[in-house]
């Protein structure tokens, strides 16, 4: 039976969930130049995958956390999935926004928390972990137990690793950036000229720029 990495990571990449280009690289909204653009909301319209996902997230929880008090999710692209996974395990669910409102109760988490609850938090994709982590800290801030964090997908960035170590919050996924690679270049979604780029991408994204002399 296919690793569950690699099952997903070929589901990512036949929906378009994942797009590489690396002869035409995407810029992120941080600046970044990159030959990959992630979009794992697109996994919410197909109700099959959609299944998948919450039930492989939910084993993940189960096995390696137990069962916690509630589900948050983190603003916005885990929202629906984080609630996805709370209905699913029957639990109390709320989310993080990535800053409080500027109006009424100016709530930065929604959804009712108590003191003392046990909460996994669920993300969609892990690049640098800096809005993640700042996402659990919130819950941290209000009283409750981050038992851990579950997400879909990561780029496997050495800073992340870094900083959810130094937080104390233990990562789950589902699916990585390099089982990605081996699914993408068995299933023809890359060829062999292109592994190199993408793995210079990776080892230092801030800094990657695509090179004008490839053919």
């Amino acid at each position: 039976m296919k690793k569950l990495e690699l099952l997903l990571a070929e589901k990512l990449l036949n929906i378009s969930a994942i797009k590489l280009q690396p002869d035409m690289p995407f810029t992120w909204a941080s600046g970044w130049n990159s030959p990959i653009y992630t979009d794992n909301r697109k996994t919410l319209s197909y109700p099959q995958l959609r299944t998948f996902i919450k039930t492989e997230i939910c084993r993940l929880i189960m096995e390696n956390f137990g069962m916690p008090d509630a589900i948050a999710g983190v603003a916005t692209g885990a929202i629906a999935q984080g609630a996805l996974v709370a209905d699913m395990l029957g639990l109390p669910y709320v989310y993080v926004r990535s800053a409080p409102k500027d109006h009424g109760l100016e709530n930065l988490i929604e959804g009712n928390l108590t003191l003392g609850q046990k909460v996994i938090v669920i993300e969609d994709l892990i690049s640098t972990g800096k809005s993640s982590l700042k996402a659990a800290e919130a819950i941290r801030m209000a009283g409750a137990e981050v038992m851990g964090m579950v997400a879909m997908f990561t780029y496997g960035f050495p800073v992340a690793e870094k900083a959810f170590s130094e937080a104390g919050i233990k990562l789950m996924t589902l699916s990585n950036y390099q089982a990605m690679l081996e699914v993408a270049l068995k299933t023809g979604f890359i060829g062999e000229k292109d592994i190199k780029t993408l793995q210079e991408w990776r080892e230092d994204p801030a800094n990657w720029a695509p090179s004008r002399t490839e053919e």
